[in-house]
């Protein structure tokens, strides 16, 4: 044998790999599995998906993001669509479903231009010239708003909220969602901040949705630590202290040598004069409220009772952030630094009973910059769905505060941006105008879906709204899936931000570029007890992806 048909190993025994054609089809089939798995729950006539995990633990939802994070997916590719997913919702809070159907309809269409024999890097081209063509269209079409308007946010959140279990409370929450997040919203160098970390969402199961509060202060999952302390005090004036209320244990082992009773005594009567200091300086602050994030000892807390204050004890630090938030306290690191400028105020400082818990309300501060909503429901599973909605509601409307522009919704923007699109291929020719009409033909799959979702004819309203969108206003036309006809969707109130349908479209085109970028699969060796991939990096199950329940 001639020295150059040697075969060389690079690999490890076992190490799979797989090339060309085979891997992009693999990878595409992967990733397009996904996104018919979510699609069906796309829009206000979606239906949810029940999820059961390996310990029996159930979810019920039809929110995208967590649909593919409950899921447990093991093909490389399709760990890539649940990345898009994750990052919509990071950045933007809603979106993710349109954003991992988009881009599966993205590959679906690229993998017909490939078997026409169209390179991928002229696909990758045209795709990225229509993601920045589609990004100055959506610019153009924006809508202006008051950042302060709350009949417009409050539609903006209606449209997040339609698609949930909790569509039937969608006025009750839209309505805590506007609030909240205009309460927590400072101006920073002329600009709109809304930081959802002050907006703290508690569950109670018990009573119905529509018993959901939003609380203009904080609510603890805690108790008064002493039976002799009052329950409830009005005009509190509340001291937040990091540091324990008791004696100090020294760091190092020691032995106290006592020779007289008298001299044990002196040693117990000192270390409660020690506590009596310590009750003292925060009786001398002016404080009625103690919120203590470490320890209190025992005999502090009858000392504090006798005075007549109200402590609660281990509270997060998260919490104490809030309290002073929500109160304009300080959190003071220190006792003996305590003084009467680091108190907060609250109307009524309170200990309340929700179902069987027992739990301290901080409320009826002036001008609270960190709110609680207190959500309820018939059972765990509506709470947590509620939680999810209002996370999304809260995020579409922080959106539309920060940026004060937003786009129609009902696909009435895809299809706008479609149209465009098709102009912009035909001025551009070449292969690429195949791969920017394709964009454009991908776009739809959201109208498309919304209408197939709701079981209306897909194929006549879509030509419909190709046809209403003509003039300066015709880009509002859109699906109302409520009245199941074309409809001026700003009329209607179906409002999105324009920052979620931005990164949707954006991290789409990225993730589907990406995916036809790869052209080589190395798979290694399986590792006892099951094995990353099958055969070409493909494990069994969905076209690559494992059985989600």
């Amino acid at each position: 044998m001639s020295q150059q048909n040697i075969p060389v190993i690079l690999l490890k025994d076992g190490t799979s790999r797989t090339r060309g054609k085979e891997a992009q089809k693999n990878n595409m089939r992967a990733a397009m599995a996904i996104a018919e798995a979510v699609k069906s729950t796309l829009g206000p006539k979606g239906s949810d998906k029940m999820l059961v995990d390996s310990l029996g633990d159930v979810v019920i939802t039809n929110d995208g993001a967590t649909i593919l994070d409950e899921i447990d997916v093991e093909h490389p590719a399709a760990k890539l669509m649940t990345q898009v997913a994750k990052t919509q919702d990071e950045q933007v809070g809603d979106g993710t479903t349109s954003a991992v159907v988009l881009a599966g309809e993205l590959l679906k269409n690229a993998d017909t231009l490939i078997e026409l024999g169209i390179h991928p890097s002229i696909i990758i081209s045209g795709y990225k010239k229509a993601t920045e063509n589609a990004k100055e269209i959506l610019d153009k079409i924006a809508i202006d708003i008051d950042p302060e308007d709350k009949k417009t946010l409050a539609k903006v959140a209606t449209t997040a909220l339609n698609s949930k279990v909790v569509a039937s409370e969608k006025e009750l929450m839209s309505k805590i969602s506007v609030e909240a997040v205009l309460q927590i919203t400072e101006v920073r160098n002329s600009k709109r901040i809304s930081d959802l970390d002050w907006i703290k969402l508690v569950q109670k199961a018990g009573k119905a949705l529509k018993d959901t509060e939003l609380i203009k202060g904080v609510l603890l999952d805690k108790e008064v630590v002493h039976p002799g302390m009052p329950k409830s005090i009005s005009s509190a004036k509340i001291a937040l202290i990091d540091d324990n209320i008791e004696i100090q244990k020294t760091e190092f082992s020691a032995e106290i040598k006592i020779e007289e009773t008298s001299q044990m005594q002196a040693f117990l009567d000192r270390e409660q004069e020690m506590i009596e200091e310590m009750v003292q300086k925060i009786i001398d602050s002016g404080a009625n409220v103690l919120v203590c994030q470490k320890g209190i000892d025992d005999l502090a807390q009858h000392f504090l009772a006798k005075a007549g204050i109200l402590a609660v004890r281990r509270v997060k630090k998260s919490d104490m952030e809030k309290i002073a938030r929500a109160t304009t306290s300080k959190i003071v690191s220190t006792l003996s630094d305590l003084k009467k400028s680091d108190l907060g105020v609250a109307g009524r400082v309170e200990q309340i009973k929700i179902g069987d818990d027992d739990n301290i309300l901080i409320s009826e501060s002036k001008n609270p910059r960190s709110v609680t909503i207190l959500i309820r429901g018939g059972s765990k599973y509506i709470t947590d769905e509620a939680e999810r909605a209002l996370t999304d509601s809260l995020s579409v409307v922080r959106d539309a505060i920060e940026d004060g522009k937003i786009v129609v919704g009902g696909g009435a923007s895809e299809v706008e941006i479609a149209l465009a699109l098709r102009n912009l291929a035909e001025s551009i020719g070449g292969r690429e105008q195949l791969a920017i009409e394709r964009f454009a033909t991908s776009l739809e799959i959201i109208p498309k879906t919304l209408a197939e979702n709701a079981g209306l004819d897909a194929i006549d309203l879509l030509t419909e709204i190709r046809s209403m969108h003509t003039g300066a206003e015709g880009f509002k036309f859109g699906i109302d899936l409520f009245k199941a006809k074309v409809n001026d969707m700003e009329k209607a109130g179906i409002l999105e931000p324009l920052r979620v349908k931005s990164q949707a479209i954006r991290s789409a085109s990225e993730a589907a570029e990406l995916i036809l970028r790869i052209d080589d699969v190395i798979a290694a060796k399986a590792r006892p007890g099951g094995m990353p991939g099958g055969p070409g990096g493909m494990p069994p199950g969905m076209g690559g992806m494992p059985p989600m329940m």
